[in-house]
């Protein structure tokens, strides 16, 4: 069972962050599934892998740079089942439609998209579009680099925040102790420095990781107590953004 561990916690990961088609998964594999978090930055792989290869193919068949763009972003959002896009829709109309904490995690439950909502996917989505069609003639390495960094990032406030909710998805996974975390920022900073170089710890993982998550982190806890699963999706979205607009600066 130690042996085939690592594997069934990337199954895990992948369950967990994807709609991805899987294999059954061995009894038990799900029992203390916040241990999986040190796999989450492989899951940004695969599916950087996928969306990039998407991306490439289209550029190579002659498609213009902003539609094989489009279809980066297509096949991330089948690949995860748009869960984090949702995440940050949910965390906009929470976070500044209420007047309470109780308030404000009703809203973020309630299916329904609001106005912040939909602003926040429209201006996320529209940037990362735009910068997706400048960066991927160049390659896919910047993306690989926002999909990796973006989910060690989750991994931080997962185990540095209270839960906002007494239920919930990320409650059900519950909060990783320091060694996956310290796990998938490791991975996360291997596969920057292999990738991009020394230089782009600063603009991939260091700059986005102190940007981000520490600020959003800080206005879950004033505004909610603590972190929910959308906060973690927002979390995912925003640093992504942030990387893909770091690799614009460092171009």
């Amino acid at each position: 069972m130690r042996r085939i561990r690592p594997l069934m916690d990337i199954g895990v990961a992948l369950a967990l962050l994807t709609r991805l088609p899987l294999p059954r998964l061995p009894d038990g594999a799900f029992d203390g599934q916040a241990r999986a978090a040190w796999a989450f930055p492989l899951v940004g792989l695969v599916v950087a892998l996928l969306a990039g290869g998407a991306g490439l193919a289209g550029l190579a068949i002659g498609l213009p740079a902003g539609v094989a763009a489009g279809l980066v972003l297509v096949v991330q959002v089948m690949a995860t089942g748009a869960m984090h896009e949702d995440g940050l829709a949910d965390t906009a109309d929470g976070l500044w439609g209420g007047m309470t904490p109780e308030r404000r995690l009703e809203i973020m439950r309630d299916s329904r998209i609001g106005t912040y909502g939909l602003l926040a996917l429209v201006l996320s989505v529209g940037l990362r579009w735009q910068a997706l069609a400048v960066l991927l003639p160049m390659g896919i390495v910047p993306l690989i680099l926002a999909e990796v960094v973006s989910r060690a990032m989750v991994t931080v406030l997962m185990t540095a925040l209270p839960h906002a909710r007494k239920d919930g998805l990320a409650r059900h996974v519950g909060q990783p102790p320091a060694w996956p975390v310290g796990l998938a920022l490791g991975l996360a900073a291997v596969v920057t420095a292999g990738l991009g170089g020394v230089a782009a710890l600063a603009w991939a993982l260091i700059g986005p990781g102190l940007l981000v998550a520490p600020l959003l982190g800080r206005l879950a806890m004033h505004r909610l107590g603590g972190q929910t699963g959308d906060i973690l999706g927002a979390t995912q979205q925003l640093t992504a953004l942030a990387v893909l607009l770091g690799a614009l600066i460092a171009a």
